[in-house]
């Protein structure tokens, strides 16, 4: 199990390092001078000139993604183009934000798709199980941006449930007023994202409940409730614990669409923002950021698979 782990730590330096330099040339790929957008489209060639010396960008590109990763090793992520600010500074500031919201989102899905796809197939082809299924398929097939917009269009606009905005001042204003301004959020990502958590769900389960083993339990006697909770959910969830990870690193390094529509100031909107006005340190901090949780993300996966499945570790 060691030798894995350590396996996997260095394969984890490997991505990094791949991630950075894709992220690097698609970067310089795309037409545009980040000097010209920050000293203005009416700015001298030797302003622009002064500009790229003082950036680093007269350098060739080998040496400048050489020296990036040497920097990004000591936590040293350059600083911003446009705002002259600490990349890994403003990175942690807008953090929180989406930390809250994908702590809240996950456990909304979750907590939605586990038991309708659990539900779904121990009463297959029954109504609840159908309900389930339409549900699932509204989810996956509605985009993130529409599904936040018809929420706030219909309960923070109309109805008035829920504020809009404001998501920069949640934090000074405790608990409950967190939560209430995050319940829009959370929802959009919790109807997007549950269903394909119900459909996996329910198709894990309907495999188990087929398997000889779970017969045996039946025949000698076990509740129903202990069959499932003991026998059947912790071999259904293997395949969902691995999407679980992923996702939430996901969200974790920045929930774009769903910042974008609700306006919270996260690492999504700022790598957004990073992308139009061809910040490179900036760009490089927050795909960085995303991969390393997602590295992370499978090395915790790793280590559930060995707890949920005691076979994986002797394997090992």
């Amino acid at each position: 199990m060691i030798s894995h782990l350590v396996r996997r730590l260095l394969w984890s330096v490997v991505v990094l390092v791949l991630v950075a330099g894709i992220t690097f040339v698609i970067f310089f790929a795309v037409p545009g001078n980040p000097a010209v957008l920050i000293a203005g489209k009416y700015a001298s060639p030797e302003t622009i000139a002064r500009i790229e010396k003082r950036l680093g960008l007269d350098q060739p590109k080998p040496i400048q993604f050489v020296r990036f990763l040497a920097r990004a090793a000591r936590g040293d992520w350059g600083e911003s183009y446009a705002s002259q600010q600490p990349v890994a500074q403003a990175i942690l500031a807008a953090f929180p934000k989406t930390l809250s919201l994908t702590v809240g989102a996950v456990l909304a899905w979750v907590l939605i798709g586990i038991p309708l796809g659990v539900a779904g197939a121990l009463r297959p082809r029954s109504a609840r199980d159908r309900l389930g299924t339409l549900f699932a398929l509204v989810g996956v097939s509605a985009p993130a941006y529409w599904v936040g917009l018809l929420l706030l269009e219909v309960f923070a606009d109309r109805l008035g449930w829920f504020p809009l905005g404001d998501y920069a001042e949640i934090g000074r204003a405790g608990p409950l007023a967190w939560a209430h301004h995050m319940a829009l959020p959370w929802l959009t990502l919790a109807l997007i994202n549950s269903g394909w958590y119900a459909r996996l769900t329910r198709s894990q389960t309907l495999d188990v409940l087929r398997q000889d083993w779970v017969r045996t339990a039946r025949a000698k006697g076990l509740p129903e409730r202990m069959v499932v909770a003991r026998h059947v959910l912790r071999n259904a969830l293997l395949p969902i614990v691995t999407l679980l990870g992923i996702d939430a690193a996901y969200l974790f390094g920045g929930a774009v669409l769903t910042e974008t529509v609700f306006g919270i100031p996260g690492v999504g909107g700022l790598a957004w923002k990073a992308i139009r006005q061809r910040d490179l340190p900036m760009v490089m901090g927050t795909v960085l950021f995303a991969a390393l949780f997602v590295v992370t993300a499978n090395l915790v996966v790793d280590m559930l698979y060995a707890v949920l499945d005691p076979r994986v570790a002797r394997e090992e």
